[in-house]
């Protein structure tokens, strides 16, 4: 299946839209703050390090190859991107014109969820692979502002993570090619050189606590149940 190119991640990232046009369901004072429940990033452990470093060496591996390629595009970080890479998946176009409902859903959710990690990035301001290392990664137009942004958690793994749970539940039919499709795209940040695997991890962890968070939310609960309404009528499904 190919794997090709639809969310909001970060700030200072490959963003279409901007923080500040996007209502989100909670503050980011109310979301989960992963500062406190995350454990340290595993910079001066060694043995964990070793494993990061390994992973590192793995991902510089595959720079070359289709898997480099994919990697390269999961750069992109924002809601029309993420509509393409899951469309195959969940058997409809995902679009802002296609789909409306489950566009809001996933255009405020998953800038909600990615509150959650904002803090963590700047306690830590853990330094990149390609910053440690000296070495150019797969999109070097994207190193400069990226090295003033720390790199625990990944910001890109909790949007892709976040973007696959909140789909699962609306097509939970197609739940394991909507999670391999949310798991790989993570995996393209430790391939291109801008995370640790320990990073993208850490971001799977708070992309699943911010979408458990949100499902205390009467505002969330009710688009994301016109969301799923919209992908039945869509699929003739009940």
């Amino acid at each position: 299946m190919r794997y090709t190119i639809c969310f909001l991640c970060l700030l200072v990232g490959t963003i279409s839209v901007s923080a500040k046009d996007v209502k989100t369901y909670v503050t980011k004072k109310e979301i989960p703050d992963a500062t406190f429940y995350l454990p340290a990033p595993p910079d001066s452990l060694y043995e964990l390090m070793a494993g990061d470093y390994g992973r590192y060496w793995w991902g510089k591996s595959l720079r070359n190859t289709p898997r480099g390629e994919r990697a390269r595009e999961d750069a992109k970080c924002n809601a029309d991107y993420f509509c393409t890479i899951f469309s195959e998946a969940m058997g409809i176009t995902l679009s802002k014109d296609n789909t409306p409902e489950i566009y809001e859903l996933l255009n405020r959710a998953v800038q909600t969820i990615d509150l959650g990690d904002r803090g963590t990035k700047k306690h830590y301001q853990r330094r990149r692979p390609y910053m440690v290392f000296s070495e150019p990664t797969l999109v070097p137009e994207d190193e400069e502002h990226l090295s003033k942004n720390g790199s625990y958690p990944s910001g890109h793994t909790v949007c892709g993570w976040s973007t696959a749970l909140l789909l699962t539940e609306i097509n939970p039919t197609a739940a394991t090619e909507i999670l391999r499709i949310g798991y790989e795209y993570g995996q393209s940040r430790v391939i291109a050189g801008f995370h640790w695997q320990s990073d993208v991890d850490a971001g799977r962890a708070v992309a699943a606590a911010g979408y458990a968070y949100l499902h205390s939310n009467e505002e969330f609960l009710a688009q994301m149940q016109k969301a799923k309404q919209e992908f039945k009528r869509l699929t003739n499904t009940k």
